[in-house]
């Protein structure tokens, strides 16, 4: 039985990381999230007080920088290291999310992420998910999926999402932040988000979670049995 590759593409916030990690342990495939990398390199950034506005600055910071996913056994789930630390949940908080898009939209960054991205995924067997896995890093992927939700749902998810951790953001600075991603992300000159022509749409917003991870599951299977 051959291996594919499932991209995973969409906006903030409509649960394509949850649902990428679930189909990927239903087909027993590694899983990368591509917006834990844009997030560890705005960590650094950030960090190091890198000014995005200097090319040089930029360029020395990417050399700099190693990203791997670590598996936890005991959580049975995978960490995002930058540098051999762990940042998981440090790159999850809003001072980080109010930057990415800023900072993954340079073109030295993606070219770099792109690079990573790839040669992780270079034996198939994976699921990934991110902003243009699809349409630029892996076009010729078996399997594409658009996430989308309505706004309303998606600031309730990330309102959620930030209370678990303890975090404090009104459902006001949500939306705002949200709204900001998305422009960034749909504006930007360096591989925009957008729907590939190939990709299904999965509509999140008044579906369960095993729902959503049942609709990728039974397109994956097609895909899986149709290479055979």
């Amino acid at each position: 039985m051959k291996k594919i590759i499932v991209a995973i593409d969409g906006y903030s916030a409509c649960g394509k990381s949850t649902t990428a990690k679930a189909v990927a342990r239903q087909l027993a495939y590694s899983y990368v999230d591509s917006g834990a990398m844009y997030r560890a390199t705005t960590l650094f950034f950030l960090q190091n007080q890198i000014n995005i506005a200097e090319v040089k600055q930029v360029d020395n910071a990417l050399k700099a920088i190693h990203i791997e996913f670590v598996f936890d056994e005991k959580e049975q789930v995978s960490h995002t290291h930058l540098n051999g630390l762990n940042v998981e949940q440090e790159i999850r908080k809003m001072y980080v999310s109010d930057k990415v898009s800023e900072v993954s939209a340079l073109p030295q960054v993606r070219n770099a992420m792109r690079y990573n991205q790839q040669k992780l995924g270079s034996l198939r067997g994976i699921v990934m998910d991110g902003r243009d896995i699809g349409t630029v890093v892996f076009p010729d992927a078996e399997l594409k999926i658009f996430m989308i939700a309505s706004m309303e749902v998606r600031v309730q998810r990330r309102l959620l999402e930030l209370q678990q951790k303890n975090e404090q953001a009104t459902a006001a600075q949500i939306q705002e932040n949200l709204l900001h991603r998305d422009h960034l992300d749909t504006h930007r000159s360096e591989n925009p988000l957008r729907k590939a022509s190939d990709a299904f749409e999965l509509d999140t917003s008044h579906i369960s979670f095993d729902e959503q991870v049942d609709f990728i599951l039974k397109l994956a299977h097609q895909k899986i049995y149709a290479t055979v």
